[in-house]
């Protein structure tokens, strides 16, 4: 009986609005993040209609709510949907898909788009999506006939999810959403994953035995509980010391005694330098992409250091790096038939050891000057921190310290921006505390990324969760002064910022404020935080001087003094300074809110 009336109403006339609500709903999504426009009313008053099965939330600014899908889907491994308005709300949102195209997370955003009727006129607010959209999403369309909405939103569901996860785009032409029609809803495609080739595990068995000093690298999405944790137990079991790519640090258990940091921007300089003297790379799940590899200098291109590249995409393996062995699989297929090994040899101990210590060394608490230490403040929130708890991160020199000095168990999970994008960790905070309410969600963030979309912070009070938001304070962009100190020391432009009083900013939308000054004033304000069950951020004042976990201002003005030869960099100076067929390194353009 149920069968036959749910058959009859997804046969009931509906207009293009109602019936894209009800296309989401038939393909699991279940959260809609949105500023809401003119351009798709109809779709907003289809929402109404399903408001009991697919929630959404209003928010304050379009990146940020793209930012929030993206989020959510990096934690859930299936899309959410965002929405924007034609013209400016699609440009907001843009930084969004690049988030997710770049950090390979499933994503749909729908544009409210002009009546396709006036096209080519350069009408109100007239973008063409699938020329602006069509270098950083996996595909972009256009839905100008309603009946057509089950089918493509089906097939962007595909596209997101399958392969190399990654963001799609849809345009929704405005008077197409008020078309009424009579088509069925289209459910999910049950579709085997890509399985590794048995064959291959041969040849991996074969490259292990031999190897001496193996590294694996972990990235990549999408990877499931299950898959994490049979991972986890082939690479611990067999004692292979692992290494996260840049902003992983949920894969893989760092309280484990083969863990061994991090592979990205700003990582360990020892462990970089014993990176070379691998004799076998597993990298599993990561592209090998700029950040993780040094500028593509870690490894040579040609393949002299081996290479089991295994990923779920054909096209990035061998992209780069040529491997002795690509393997394209999806990685939970990967990782699950991993048990079918056959034993290994384990002849690396020592060399898994030596990897360890440089983790330990480089985690340990310096001894910065000033009353705020910010290492001992990170080990304190590690030992505070619930089984369970989210921390989403921002981009910034900020960012790493908590990749140096916090070491994330099991349980935990850690997400943040690959491509650099800051503004991402105050909505991907709230995003998670949608996602489970009954979760710890942490943002770490600097003032300069804070005051990007911090006013998403309105939007945990709308819906009702209460992330914790730590902002570190150094009243710069600190990741430019680092570059600038670097290669153009004492010539200080454009990174001095003037900030609010972050604690009162809090406490003006009804939430629990604190401000920082000393490394013991942490704990009791953070417990504050919690026992609030507001909405909080603590801000923590800095030390600007410090402007790097590895160097002061200072410091970088001496080294960039030393490089440059005296009397000049011109062809007289060099000459003086008895250098004349020197030649200097070429300067790489820093990266908006992304240290080196």
């Amino acid at each position: 009986m149920e069968l036959t009336q749910a058959r009859k109403a997804r046969f009931m006339p509906r207009s293009g609005g109602r019936l894209l609500a009800d296309a989401l709903i038939a393909q699991g999504i279940d959260h809609v993040f949105a500023v809401p426009g003119e351009s798709y009313l109809d779709v907003l008053d289809g929402l109404y209609a399903v408001r009991e099965k697919l929630k959404l939330v209003t928010c304050r600014f379009e990146a940020g709510a793209v930012d929030m899908a993206e989020a959510y889907g990096k934690l859930t491994g299936r899309p959410a949907a965002a929405m924007v308005t034609r013209g400016p709300g699609a440009c907001h949102g843009a930084i969004g898909v690049h988030i997710a195209r770049q950090d390979s997370t499933p994503l749909l955003l729908f544009v409210g788009q002009i009546p396709f009727a006036e096209t080519d006129r350069e009408s109100f607010q007239e973008i063409d999506y699938r020329q602006m959209f069509g270098p950083l999403a996996k595909w972009v369309t256009q839905i100008d006939d309603a009946r057509r909405i089950p089918e493509l939103v089906a097939h962007a569901v595909d596209v997101a999810t399958r392969g190399r996860p990654g963001p799609v785009v849809i345009a929704l032409s405005e008077e197409m959403q008020r078309h009424i029609v009579e088509v069925p809803d289209i459910g999910p495609a049950l579709v085997s994953a890509p399985h590794p080739d048995p064959a291959m595990f041969a040849r991996l068995h074969g490259l292990l035995g031999r190897a001496r000093k193996p590294l694996a690298i972990l990235g990549g999405s999408c990877w499931s509980e299950a898959a994490r944790g049979a991972m986890r137990a082939f690479l611990h079991g067999h004692e292979i010391p692992v290494a996260v790519s840049f902003r992983r640090q949920h894969l893989y258990d760092a309280t484990l005694a083969n863990f061994v940091g991090d592979l990205g921007v700003g990582a360990d300089p020892a462990l970089v330098a014993k990176v070379r003297e691998a004799d076998l790379i597993l990298a599993f799940g990561t592209r090998l992409s700029e950040a993780v590899t040094a500028g593509y200098t870690l490894f040579d291109l040609a393949g002299a250091t081996p290479i089991v590249h295994v990923y779920p995409e054909p096209e990035e393996i061998g992209r780069v790096f040529r491997p002795a062995l690509g393997i394209c699989s999806d990685l939970n297929a990967f990782a699950l038939a991993l048990k079918d090994l056959p034993e290994i040899s384990v002849r690396w101990r020592a060399w898994c050891g030596e990897l360890r210590g440089l983790r330990v060394a480089s985690s340990a608490v310096p001894a910065y000057k000033g009353p705020l230490n910010l290492a001992e403040i990170l080990h304190q929130l590690q030992d505070m921190l619930p089984e369970h708890a989210i921390l989403t991160s921002d981009a910034g020199n900020f960012a790493g310290w908590v990749s140096r000095f916090m070491n994330f168990a099991d349980h935990q999970r850690f997400i943040g921006p690959t491509n650099g994008a800051m503004g991402y960790g105050v909505p991907a905070a709230i995003a998670a505390k949608l996602l489970a309410p009954d979760r710890l969600a942490v943002a770490f963030v600097g003032d300069g990324g804070f005051l990007m979309t911090g006013q998403e912070i309105a939007t945990a009070f709308h819906h009702g969760v209460a992330p914790i938001v730590l902002v570190f304070n150094n009243q710069m962009y600190g990741t430019i002064r680092m570059h600038q100190e670097k290669f153009f020391p004492g010539r200080v432009s454009g990174t001095a910022l003037t900030n609010p009083d972050f604690a009162k900013f809090i406490e003006a939308f009804g939430g629990h404020g604190e401000t920082v000054s000393t490394t013991e004033e942490f704990a009791p304000a953070f417990e504050r935080a919690l026992a609030s069950g507001k909405p909080a951020v603590i801000e923590l004042v800095m030390d600007p001087e410090q402007v790097s976990s590895r160097a002061t201002i200072a410091e970088l003005r001496a080294s960039a003094a030393l490089a440059v030869p005296k009397g000049g960099t011109g062809k007289a100076g060099m000459a003086k300074a008895g250098v004349a067929k020197r030649k200097l390194a070429p300067r790489l353009p820093p990266k908006r809110g992304t240290p080196r």
